[in-house]
């Protein structure tokens, strides 16, 4: 079964207790817990430790797993405090963006071998680490994920496959995700209206609201047997009321659910948590 997440940077204006808990009642099955320097931090990672029982008494109190961790950055210093953290936690995946400018060749091959040693320390760790191509950076398309692909060997180097870069990045992404699927260890998802360079309004990232095809990416995804997780990032939710977020991920979780259920990737019978 693919387990559905939310990234907490949705709710970077809420403490993490309230994050779960809205979570939760959602119904989705765990959290992709944010560690974004200057942006959202209900990890922070330089004190980790003394966060670690809290953090954890939260996620399992509400019924939620932690699926994975978003740093963004490639910091090697904030990285392997991040592999320490999701080792000692149980988090499998560790989220990171590309870096570098689009079309410049030496900001892709710097990427890549940045990506490359950073992978070889997550792989001591036991921890994976996915990039995913982002508008405007040195990985940006399906032809530098392919780049990347070929160059590191890392068992522990993935894909974080978002249909919203890909698609404002002038691909089509269910047409896109089965040439990365081999190595595809992890999907961010939100919806957006019109390929521009930003992902527009939170209601608009809602899945279902904007113009990219979600029912057919999720079947490439059935029909790939992807069975990672599937975690919804919404950013630019700054000054907006519990209500206001809270709305983005039930809604999205009633697309995806329906959409997975109906390709037979989500049990009938989920019960929502309460």
């Amino acid at each position: 079964m693919i387990k559905l997440g939310v990234n907490s940077v949705l709710f970077k204006d809420f403490d993490f207790a309230t994050a779960a808990k809205q979570i939760a009642a959602c119904g989705y099955d765990g959290v992709e817990i944010s560690a974004i320097k200057g942006m959202c931090e209900h990890l922070e990672l330089e004190n980790w430790k003394e966060q670690v029982d809290e953090l954890c008494s939260i996620v399992d109190e509400n019924g939620l797993e932690f699926l994975s961790m978003e740093v963004a950055s490639l910091d090697e210093e904030r990285l392997t405090l991040a592999f320490e953290a999701s080792a000692a936690i149980g988090i499998p995946v560790v989220n990171v963006g590309p870096g570098g400018k689009s079309g410049v060749g030496a900001d892709l091959e710097h990427s890549i071998e940045t990506l490359y040693h950073l992978s070889k320390k997550a792989e001591s760790y036991g921890v994976t680490l996915c990039v995913k191509a982002h508008v405007g950076n040195a990985i940006y398309n399906t032809e530098t994920t392919l780049k990347a692909m070929d160059e590191i060997s890392s068992s522990a180097f993935g894909i974080d496959m978002d249909p919203s870069h890909i698609y404002r990045g002038n691909e089509n992404p269910e047409q896109e995700l089965p040439k990365v699927l081999s190595r595809v260890k992890h999907i961010h998802i939100r919806d957006c209206k019109g390929r521009t360079a930003g992902p527009g309004p939170i209601q608009n990232q809602a899945c279902g609201r904007g113009d990219i095809d979600l029912f057919a990416y999720c079947k490439a995804m059935v029909d790939g047997n992807y069975s990672g997780p599937v975690v919804l990032e919404v950013i630019g939710a700054n000054n907006h009321s519990l209500s206001d977020v809270s709305i983005v991920a039930a809604e999205s979780y009633g697309y995806l659910n329906a959409c997975l259920k109906a390709l037979g990737a989500r049990e009938a019978n989920i019960v929502q948590k309460g």
